[in-house]
């Protein structure tokens, strides 16, 4: 029987499926006992045979015959001129040996690192690389029998410099590692912080150990903490890039270091810590390319590693930046997390989740009228909080849009940028945080909407544009009277209510068609920019059907959609749990639904596949059809009726408002006296 024969059955997938163009007619001429001749090829596929003779079945490879031995250390002393792909087929086979059993791992392991030392160190690292997570190669013991042998083989000679050494630590696989390795390189390489990239390499474990946290104190230089702090700010805005194995966020190698800065962070007591370590925990925790996905996450380990280095800091300056992560991520386990730290902060300040934040918004040392400024060289720097954008005035007095030549490299204006990036953020989070309060209908009393809200720098621009509501139903803008505050209606007319009193975001659906009509002049006239979509919101009323069926919608159902989009869409707006594509049928994998919670119901609109497999490649479907939207309330295994019309409205809203929408809508109420459909005509009210 020859050498292919040979091969242990339980590794066949690795000849018939991943080792393609085997010198097979060649292996037969040596299994009959022929030697190669002069030719590269004869000689290369000569050496592949040899390595192929290590295979002694299933139950073999233990103990080896003398003769295969020798034949083993002749091929590996000999000047056969290996290839890219000779090496990686050599360790794929010696891989496969290895993980079913074979011990011999000095001679298994004795070709393939002969092949492998005669490539570039780039080739080196990308097969031994090359196999996925869950290959049996990674549980592989001849790899941790042949450590010293892999770091020989790995390790960049001393003429190769910094940028040697730091590749023979985190090689080169993606991005940030290539940036670790060029700009970083000699800072990396120092001996003050050498040591210290080394201990980063050992965050192996789920949590960092006292004992790992101890050296690192030991270890931890200013040095190490500025190219910390650079490198960890260049992965809160990194983004995916097409490497030789595909697509790739952060290569394996890479992320062993960057937890380890991670992990550092806990016994770095500085300001900017918290900021960065939620930037890193959102860009690490939301899908790739930055979809927002609950499904998968770009690196979970070290959104993980971020948010438990947030949690151990604790205090109040953390509640900002985790609010923004939780607003962001919709990954569970993260968002579990993050609401365990807040919860941590909350008992400690005995405060509810909510009122947490409400406190600990930051203000960026914005005056009251939303302008902070600074003194930079001869120019003054204005951060003005609507845009926001930063404006600078000369020693002129004149105001001038780009900043003078003179302050460019001014540590101040550094420090604005950064915060003018901070404030955009915040903006954005809390934009968010105000809609998500229309929606659970949270209610405030009038002195902390007045403290945290209409006077705050940064939020107070937002809820100053929004209607609030007082439990008698009056409805009003927030408008400042005599140094306090009162709400005024679109009729002029002005309550100040106490401070215990009630108050929380005003909704159409609770309003007539003529009051929403009046208000919407109202800020049309007074030229009021709303931070989303309250006074021009959607209001879907019941249809017939609705009230027949009473526990679901068919309004969306029957629709085709693409599937990617739809999905990233509903998770924007904070819809989650929807997974369909063409695995697992038998157990439903092709049907699926997207679940949001509003105001304590549970709205679930389902999906299922309507794409072909055969040009999805039996993976995530492409396009999907949609299903009735089912209503539930969120605190009951079955449905609920939809009781009223008062008590329903569109379980998805964009903000902003979609150009494309709002024309075919006005196309369609411009030509409404041909519109016949019941349903539809029920809701249209004579002006």
């Amino acid at each position: 029987m020859g050498v292919l024969g040979n091969f242990p059955k339980s590794q066949g997938y690795l000849l018939n499926y991943r080792i393609e163009g085997l010198p097979r007619e060649l292996f037969a001429l040596y299994d009959a006992g022929r030697r190669p001749g002069a030719d590269e090829a004869g000689r290369r596929a000569f050496g592949m045979w040899a390595q192929l003779r290590l295979s002694l079945g299933d139950k073999g490879g233990h103990e080896y015959p003398e003769e295969v031995l020798r034949l083993v250390r002749e091929v590996a002393d000999g000047d056969i001129p290996w290839t890219f792909e000779d090496a990686r087929v050599l360790w794929e086979i010696a891989d496969a040996l290895s993980s079913c059993g074979h011990t011999g791992h000095a001679e298994l392991y004795r070709i393939p690192l002969a092949a492998i030392a005669a490539l570039g160190y780039s080739e080196r690292r990308q097969i031994l690389g090359d196999a996925p997570p869950w290959h049996p190669a990674h549980r592989s013991p001849g790899r941790a029998a042949l450590r010293k042998d892999l770091e020989r083989v790995l390790t960049e000679p001393p003429e190769h410099g910094p940028a040697g050494v730091v590749r023979s630590l985190v090689w080169d696989g993606d991005p940030i590692a290539r940036a670790m390795a060029g700009k970083y390189a000699a800072r990396l390489a120092h001996p003050a912080v050498l040591p210290l990239l080394k201990h980063w390499r050992k965050a192996k474990a789920h949590r960092p150990s006292e004992p790992w946290l101890a050296k690192v104190r030991t270890l931890l230089t200013d040095d190490g903490v500025a190219v910390l702090r650079e490198i960890l700010s260049r992965v809160a805005t990194h983004r995916e890039s097409r490497e030789p194995g595909g697509r790739v966020f952060l290569a394996r190698h890479t992320a062993l270091p960057l937890r380890g800065m991670l992990w550092t962070c806990e016994v770095i007591d500085a300001p900017w810590v918290s900021t960065l370590l939620g930037d890193v925990a959102i860009n690490c925790g939301i899908g790739r390319n930055g979809t927002g996905g609950a499904a998968v996450c770009r690196n979970e380990r070290l959104a993980n590693a971020a948010l438990n280095a947030l949690a151990k800091r604790g205090g109040l300056d953390t509640v900002g930046v985790l609010a923004r992560v939780r607003a962001k991520l919709r990954r569970p386990a993260l968002l579990a997390k993050a609401s365990d730290a807040l919860d941590a902060v909350a008992v400690q300040e005995g405060l509810s989740h909510e009122q947490l934040v409400d406190r600990t918004v930051p203000a960026f040392g914005l005056g009251p009228d939303g302008v902070r400024e600074e003194q930079a060289g001869d120019c003054v720097v204005r951060l003005d909080v609507d845009g926001p954008v930063l404006r600078f005035v000369n020693a002129s007095g004149r105001v001038v849009k780009s900043a003078p030549q003179s302050i460019r490299k001014d540590p101040v204006l550094a420090d604005l940028k950064a915060t003018l990036k901070d404030l955009k953020r915040t903006q954005a989070a809390e934009r968010l945080r105000l809609e998500q309060m229309l929606i659970v209908e949270r209610e405030l009393s009038w002195q902390e909407a007045e403290q945290y809200f209409f006077d705050h720098p940064v939020t107070g621009p937002y809820t100053r544009a929004l209607i609030w509501r007082l439990p008698d139903g009056f409805a009003g803008l927030p408008v400042r009277s005599g140094g306090d505050w009162a709400l005024v209606d679109a009729s002029g007319r002005s309550v100040r209510p106490g401070a215990d009193t009630p108050v929380r975001l005003w909704h159409p659906i609770q309003e007539s068609a003529e009051g929403v009509r009046g208000w919407r002049d109202h800020l049309l006239k007074r030229g009021i920019r709303q931070p989303f979509k309250q006074m021009f919101r959607e209001v879907y009323l019941l249809t017939p059907a609705e009230e027949r069926t009473r526990t679901h919608s068919d309004r969306f159902k029957g629709h085709f959609v693409r599937y990617g989009q739809a999905k990233a869409l509903l998770e924007q707006r904070g819809w989650s749990g929807l997974s369909i594509g063409h695995w697992d049928y038998e157990c439903g994998g092709d049907i699926g639904a997207a679940v949001k919670t509003l105001a304590g119901w549970q709205a679930s609109w389902g999906m299922r596949v309507a794409s072909d497999p055969q040009r999805d490649a039996w993976g995530t479907a492409s396009c999907a059809a949609t299903d009735a939207i089912r209503f539930r309330r969120a605190d009951l295994p079955g449905d609920a009726p939809l009781t009223s019309a008062s008590s329903v409205f569109l379980p998805f809203e964009e903000d902003g408002g979609m150009l494309s929408v709002i024309l075919s809508k006005a196309f369609l109420l411009a030509d409404d006296t041909r519109i016949s459909d019941p349903s539809i005509t029920r809701q249209l009210v004579a002006p």
